[in-house]
């Protein structure tokens, strides 16, 4: 048991050496615009909390009223006896919301795509020998990375194609046309957290249809976000209710609580409920967790003007912290990625601009390539535009004082 402690001592010291160690920031408030930070109130832009349904009243009403008539939880798994009602009203909303037939809740994002491609790739389907292909944009989300280390791999052939290269993923395609493949599956983010750009869901609609592949879409970072009313890439892209399969959260622009869902047909829901591992071994989302999303869904329906306010708010920071001289990925993306090169200015960018009220997180290698560690901001239909004025300010002084600008 020492040796153990010795090994984990020693991986926690050279993560802290190395300056990759995470420190956790303690929130003393509700997740919003501002929050606060120890006495400080502080500007957030760190959040995922996008439409700022984290703290609307709306939403928290719904979460009480649930806690007081469902109670805190289900203590059990769908199946035995840990389905309400309102988790069957919540996947109906959802399944409308992404344009797709039906839609089934996990506990997570993360473990509705471990879930998803455990449950296709390794199970037989009436079938005997197989192998089924799955052909990965180079930039999709850990959760998808993880997600796929659970498919056998005597039966899975992963291959990766450039950052949204729709050419070289066309070249693959033709290239496994007569191999007898049982499953072709193309896999992509809808909108990707490191850059903040979209996939060019029309043209992989297109390959997909052309070369019988299945399209799977992680879109958590596009539902509630992208598109005039909020549904998503597929939205912008003008694909609305023709992808295959969608996973998405409960836990950004959602609600901004936790949950996560997938969507499709009414024949794949029904098979993932009888074969997906995190949904049959794990307890159903709390009833209040599933009432808030839910009244976030209805809130969005009936008007989407959060979704208006966080293009505004988009806009003007995107163009403000360009006129201050900083370099970002371009893009329409509440996801504004600030380039700064180095991990050091990185770090040290993020922690003086949280003594100045503004909290922001910095990237570095191994999470973005060697020497394109950048800022990530993330702007919130709940900032006033006081807020981002006050974050913009901190953000000119401190870049001068580092030389970042």
């Amino acid at each position: 048991m020492r040796e153990i402690k010795e090994l984990l001592q020693t991986e926690i010291e050279n993560a802290k050496e190395s300056k990759t160690y995470k420190y956790e920031t303690v929130l003393g408030s509700a997740q919003g615009g501002e929050v606060r930070v120890a006495t400080r109130r502080t500007v957030m832009l760190a959040a995922n909390n996008y439409l700022g349904l984290a703290d609307h009243p709306e939403v928290k009403r719904a979460a009480i009223d649930a806690l007081e008539h469902y109670g805190n939880g289900m203590a059990s798994v769908r199946f035995i006896c840990g389905t309400q009602e309102l988790h069957l009203e919540l996947e109906r909303a959802i399944a409308q919301f992404i344009g797709t037939e039906d839609s089934i809740l996990f506990s997570s994002c993360f473990a509705a795509n471990m879930a998803f491609f455990q449950a296709i790739t390794n199970e037989a389907l009436g079938y005997g020998e197989w192998k089924d292909v799955l052909y990965n944009d180079k930039l999709n989300h850990a959760s998808i990375i993880d997600g796929q280390r659970l498919c056998r791999r005597q039966s899975t052939v992963k291959r990766i194609y450039e950052h949204c290269d729709m050419s070289e993923l066309e070249q693959m395609l033709i290239e496994d046309l007569e191999k007898p493949y049982r499953v072709r599956m193309i896999v992509t983010d809808g909108v990707f957290s490191m850059e903040g750009d979209l996939a060019p869901l029309d043209s992989l609609v297109d390959l997909a249809r052309r070369y019988g592949a299945l399209l799977f879409v992680d879109d958590c970072h596009g539902h509630g976000v992208v598109g005039a009313g909020g549904h998503g890439t597929a939205e912008v892209c003008n694909v609305l209710g023709e992808l295959d399969v969608i996973t998405g959260t409960l836990g950004k622009a959602i609600s901004g609580s936790v949950g996560g869902f997938i969507g499709g047909s009414r024949v794949m829901v029904e098979y993932l409920r009888q074969k997906a591992r995190p949904y049959t071994f794990s307890n159903s989302i709390p009833p209040a967790v599933a009432a808030a999303a839910l009244a976030s869904i209805r809130l969005l329906q009936r008007d989407p003007a959060p979704v208006q306010r966080l293009r505004e708010n988009t806009h003007y920071f995107r163009e403000r912290i360009e006129q201050l001289g900083f370099t970002i990925l371009p893009g329409e993306h509440p996801i504004v990625p600030i380039m700064l090169g180095e991990a050091a200015l990185a770090m040290d960018m993020s922690s003086q601009l949280l003594q100045h009220g503004v909290y922001v997180k910095g990237l570095w290698f191994p999470v973005v390539p060697p020497g394109e560690a950048r800022l990530r901001a993330q702007i919130s239909a709940a900032h006033t535009r006081e807020q981002l004025d006050r974050a913009l300010e901190a953000f000119e002084v401190i870049g001068r004082e580092l030389d970042a600008v």
